[in-house]
């Protein structure tokens, strides 16, 4: 079956290059515009070694052993984070399997909900978490790289880093999923060996029991675990956007879902182990690894959390330069963005964000923990809107060229996405329980933080029948330039 396709295109200045990009080559050239047919490639496999690496990595070590410092005991603590690996990674998977579908990086379909310019609300805020999560990767990647070198200035190690994500992110698409897949055998080589040494030096058992079960702990872990995973749904389309539009939807979910979810929960997991048994994990989480590995083995540990990071710093960056571009092309619709705009972004990016990393390297762990609830708050309710947009009131058909144009079908601004947004964000405070404020509700629940459930529901469930009234859902996709994609409808 061949999709109808309408001949309407959006024009040449909306900030896309249009020059065209053989799958062969290496350097990426596409930006914010939709990736052709004549340009897909690769299996929905590749999704799975891009999220384990993305996933397996030191700072998911370092949420799975925050469930320690938030005082849970460790089997609680690895039933939570599974709970929330498990809720937030199907939530993250759904819109992974957006990017077959549109062609397009994640946040540029927000667009559809909140308007060609509203959308720079959710979009600015993303940028946040990306130079966040870029920032902290960077402190932990530099100490590495410092001590696998010897060298005494912390700037060493985060030059050297985010030269390397600077490179990687610049050339893009392909050489990210190669790294991913390298990155994948290096951490289940060297996360497996870790964990050996850790039970081998370790009475792993006595983690186990030392106080009660709780509830409120629980739910804390499972926020965690899910704010994990749903603060990679702003970008994970970016990455599956190249496949071909006749990979099916469950190929998609399912390869990101497990992939996604077994990292994390490994890491985590790990995570929990090394701060219930002490040893100082929490006060140096870096050489602590290093320690456990032993002098002879050391330097190669290093390599893997470098590693590690590099994948995920990457698509921080390379997110993180979509999300920019995405805003400031709503705004000045005239602006061409082709590859040199691109790689200015991301090294603008980069820069920034190890500016951040030395000013934040001082108290790392409080920061993230910080910093991870107050994400979970404000991406619930924008995933819970794209995802009931998409799948429910659009049900997969999208007006592609309208979203470069203020004044087409989805318009600069959508009023009633937008309030039900800040709605979902303002109905977490009564159920927040974070180290800033802690909410009434928290406090009747013992101190358990549910308000990203809340926030899900509640949004979800507002939303959608007020787009179903609203929302002028073409009846068929629409693509650019009369383009067709086969076989889907």
């Amino acid at each position: 079956m061949t999709v109808s396709t309408s001949a309407a295109s959006p024009p040449t200045p909306h900030g896309a290059s249009t020059a065209s990009t053989a799958p062969s080559r290496l350097l990426e050239t596409r930006s914010i515009d939709r990736v052709p047919e004549r340009e897909r490639y690769g299996q929905p496999s590749s999704q799975f070694s891009l999220w384990m690496a993305a996933n397996l990595q030191i700072t998911a070590v370092v949420d799975g052993a925050l469930a320690i410092v938030f005082g849970a005991e460790a089997l609680t603590a690895i039933v939570g984070l599974l709970l929330g690996n498990l809720l937030g990674g199907a939530v993250m998977a759904l819109h992974s399997a957006q990017g077959p579908r549109l062609g397009l990086p994640q946040m540029i379909s927000s667009r559809v909900q909140f308007g060609v310019k509203g959308a720079a609300l959710p979009l600015m805020l993303t940028l946040v978490m990306y130079l966040g999560f870029a920032a902290t990767g960077t402190v932990l990647s530099g100490q590495a790289i410092n001590l696998l070198l010897g060298a005494q200035s912390p700037l060493v190690g985060i030059l050297i880093f985010g030269g390397l994500t600077a490179l990687i992110a610049t050339v893009g698409y392909r050489l990210i999923h190669v790294v991913g897949r390298i990155s994948t055998v290096l951490g289940i080589i060297g996360f497996g060996y870790l964990a050996l040494r850790l039970f081998q030096q370790h009475d792993i058992a006595s983690a186990f029991g030392q106080k009660p079960f709780s509830l409120a702990s629980l739910l804390l872990t499972m926020a965690l675990a899910a704010g994990w995973q749903m603060t990679f749904a702003p970008y994970v389309a970016d990455y599956s956007r190249y496949l071909p539009t006749s990979t099916s939807t469950s190929r998609a979910f399912w390869t990101t879902f497990s992939g996604t979810v077994l990292g994390a929960q490994l890491a985590m997991t790990f995570g929990v182990l090394v701060a219930a048994v002490g040893g100082g994990f929490l006060k140096n989480q870096v050489g602590f690894m290093g320690e456990l590995a032993g002098p002879a083995v050391a330097a190669a540990i290093y390599v893997v959390i470098v590693a590690g990071k590099l994948t995920v710093n990457c698509l921080n960056a390379y997110g993180g330069c979509m999300t920019l571009l995405t805003t400031i092309s709503a705004f000045r619709p005239s602006m061409r963005i082709g590859p040199a705009a691109r790689t200015t972004a991301i090294l603008g990016f980069v820069a920034l964000s190890m500016a951040v990393a030395v000013l934040a390297s001082a108290d790392f762990l409080n920061n993230f923990k910080n910093f991870v609830l107050l994400l979970l708050a404000v991406f619930v309710p924008w995933s819970a809107i794209n995802l009931v947009d998409y799948y429910l009131v659009s049900r997969e058909k999208v007006d592609i060229p309208a979203l470069y144009d203020p004044n087409g079908r989805y318009g600069a601004y959508n009023g009633m996405a937008l309030g039900c947004y800040v709605m979902g964000v303002l109905v977490q405070i009564p159920f927040l329980n974070q180290k800033l404020y802690r909410g009434p509700l928290a406090d009747l629940l013992g101190g358990a933080d549910i308000s990203w459930i809340v926030s899900l529901v509640l949004t979800s469930l507002v939303y959608y029948p007020l787009a179903k009234r609203s929302m002028r859902v073409p009846a068929y996709m629409i693509y650019p330039d009369g383009e067709t994609a086969p076989g889907r409808r």
